[in-house]
């Protein structure tokens, strides 16, 4: 077996090439990566030397590079590179990002299958494909969860630069294109990046990286955080206070590094026992500053935390819908149906799939042998979204950003049936399954794929079986959602 040590994709990229056109298969190949160390603010204090300087770092931040990529192996021969399509590297590039043991050789595997003709390897209905399809997700997740939790602290003034620094314990290899991130927005102001892998230095010109420097967050000072807290508790609403929200909004993992986190279990303690009124601090008052008069009514911040799903505001079709249509079936089903939104008639009845869709629905589960009694139906969004037509209200799929607002119902049906297969019906349904708006349906529907720990079949809504036109793609478009059905009921039922 041939070793390879690889420290990121450009090496990676560069040794895969050499191996394609050696035609050396995945199983002939073992790759390793190394690791590294050092000192909080000794090893990158102090203005970095000039690109091509003979003291500048090894450890610069390869700008071209979608993961950490300090060279550890010689660059490879110049050779015929593979033809490879832009959409493939680029998923392999995001992939390379994913921390798995076995993510070079993996990466290797999908370019070594693509070599071999096997055009599948890109499609989510592949096995192969739908790990990379997946890996790619968690880091752009990654990614914008850094953006958001990260918290930059100042340093003292008379300790010099860096003037911030943050700390981050992030799951996927990120912090590079993170890095850059905020070097695009925080112009010469220096600061430093601080992970248990990896650290980055803006020096207000140019991104240096080395090993691990802090241990954590506590090796972070900030002379201004006591002020930020105290501003934080006087912003803090009881009376709207929706726990559930709250972690659903910002995951777990994230609270013990931000500030703020020391506060929150204090604060949900005295909600709960009864704080259910809005004021200042005492701290805020005692501060000295210039007082600014405004009206109670515009101090108090706008939240949209609902305790049921009648009193959803989270979008605005609840202002033109009758009534928000929750789902309804077996409460620990083993087949969750998921549709994209209630219809006229479940919109006026408030129960999903009561309606020609509906009717449909039940004969193909009839046809495949299901009933419906045993399942859990709903949609991925709650309230009817229409446009008049006469004096009819006909259906307007839902924007992206209502699918959105509407997942946090979806996510708590999942957690409280907790099917074993999902069967997404038609497009809307399938992104918000998938939490993926790229997701296509025709590239689902050959055979079900896992996400999330459960099983996803995809298939038609029932409304385009009945739309479609023609008797012969009227049929086969039913044949397809009973055949989908039956593949549901095999998984879960065999």
């Amino acid at each position: 077996m041939q070793p390879i040590a690889v420290a990121g994709f450009d090496d990676w990229r560069a040794a895969a090439r050499e191996l394609i056109v050696r035609r050396v298969p995945p199983e002939s190949v073992q790759w390793t990566a190394p690791g590294g160390g050092g000192d909080l603010f000794g090893a990158v204090a102090g203005p970095a030397p000039a690109p091509g300087a003979a003291d500048q770092p090894a450890a610069s931040v390869n700008q071209g590079a979608a993961c950490v990529a300090a060279a550890s192996v010689s660059a490879a021969p110049a050779l015929p590179a593979p033809r490879v399509p832009r959409e493939l590297m680029d998923l392999l590039q995001r992939a390379a990002c994913y921390r798995a043991d076995d993510r070079w050789a993996f990466l290797y595997k999908i370019l070594w299958r693509w070599q071999q003709g096997q055009r599948e390897v890109m499609s989510m209905a592949d096995e192969d494909g739908s790990r990379l399809h997946g890996m790619a997700r968690a880091v752009r997740r990654e990614e914008h969860d850094m953006h958001a939790y990260l918290r930059f602290r100042e340093r003292p003034a008379g300790e010099g630069e860096p003037r911030f620094v943050a700390w981050f314990e992030p799951a996927h290899d990120v912090l590079p294109q993170v890095a850059r991130h905020f070097a695009e927005r925080m112009g010469r102001t220096t600061w430093l990046i601080a992970t248990p892998d990896a650290t980055v230095l803006w020096d207000g010109a140019a991104l240096h990286t080395t090993g691990p420097l802090a241990h954590g967050a506590a090796d972070i000072e900030d002379e201004g955080e006591a002020l930020w807290l105290t501003y934080y508790r006087s912003i803090f609403n009881p009376a709207r206070l929706n726990p559930d929200v709250m972690h659903s909004h910002v995951r777990s993992r994230f609270w013990k590094n931000m500030p703020e986190g020391a506060l929150v279990p204090d604060m949900v303690s005295q909600a709960a026992a009864g704080a259910r009124r809005v004021g200042q601090a005492s701290a805020v008052g005692r501060r000295s500053g210039t007082t600014i008069p405004i009206a109670a009514e515009k101090a108090q911040p706008e939240r949209q935390q609902p305790h049921t799903l009648d009193e959803c505001r989270r979008c605005e079709l609840w202002e033109h819908a009758t009534q928000a249509v929750p789902g309804e079936g077996a409460k620990k089903a083993r087949i969750m149906l998921v549709g994209e939104q209630p219809g006229d008639q479940e919109d006026l009845q408030g129960h999903p799939f009561v309606g020609p869709a509906g009717t449909l629905l039940d004969r193909a589960l009839a046809q495949a042998g299901i009933e419906r009694s045993k399942v859990y139906v709903t949609n991925a969004v709650k309230h009817f979204k229409w446009e008049p037509r006469g004096k009819r209200r006909l259906h307007k799929t839902p924007a992206q950003k209502e699918i959105l607002a509407c997942h946090y119902w979806l996510e708590g049906e999942l957690e409280h049936v907790a099917p074993q297969v999902v069967v997404a019906l038609g497009s809307t349904a399938l992104k918000a399954v998938l939490e993926d708006s790229h997701a296509a349906l025709k590239d689902y529907m050959d055979q079900p794929v896992q996400h999330a720990g459960r099983w996803v079949v995809a298939t038609y809504h029932p409304a385009y079986v009945l739309r479609v036109p023609g008797a012969d793609e009227k049929a086969r478009a039913l044949a397809a959602m009973v055949a989908a059905l039956r593949a549901a009921a095999k998984i879960a039922y065999e």
